[in-house]
């Protein structure tokens, strides 16, 4: 019997030291998994295509306030960006020079009001949410506009802004989703 525990723990050990061995080979080809719900759940590869309007990207939020506050609640982990920031995966849904309103009734894009964008006050436990609101901003080149495109309750541009393209690591493609 004790031969038997003995040859199942070498088991679970192998196996979890060639799990730990796939993970760090995984990480280190690029791939990266999305648990959130800002984007589709799955599998990403990341990639030195250009930022684009409608491409995912992987990025560290810029040290402010939001951003503090949204790891202080658990909209964002804990992670390896400056300020001690998880990255975070979002859309690109506005770049160069599209005209941008954040208002009570949502996002609207070069005229286009973008669908189940309106920003809500408070989070799921009734804490007030940042306010970002802007009308007819010109967004500079070097300046993005990050949002889910899965998630109308995501901590997104609606609560925080635009980006600096400085602060996206990569364009991410899906390669395995599922939701």
């Amino acid at each position: 019997m004790a031969t038997c525990r003995s040859r199942l723990r070498h088991t679970i050990v192998i196996m979890g030291v060639c799990l730990a061995v796939g993970l760090i080979l995984a990480h280190q080809a690029g791939l990266r998994v999305n648990t959130t719900h800002s984007i589709p759940l799955g599998l990403y590869r990341m990639s030195t295509d250009p930022i684009v309007k409608g491409a995912y990207v992987l990025w560290c939020p810029p040290e402010r306030q939001e951003f503090d506050l949204a790891k202080e609640r658990g909209y964002i982990g804990a992670g390896y960006c400056p300020g001690g920031y998880g990255y975070m995966m979002k859309k690109v849904v506005a770049s160069d020079h599209d005209v941008v309103s954040v208002t009570e009734e949502g996002v609207m894009i070069n005229g286009t009001l973008i669908p189940a964008s309106q920003p809500s006050e408070a989070d799921s436990m009734g804490r007030p949410l940042p306010r970002f609101r802007v009308t007819d901003y010109v967004l500079a080149a070097s300046e993005l506009l990050l949002m889910s495109d899965t998630n109308s309750r995501s901590f997104d541009a609606r609560y925080f802004g635009p980006v600096h393209r400085v602060h996206i690591q990569s364009r991410i493609h899906p390669v395995w989703t599922w939701e």
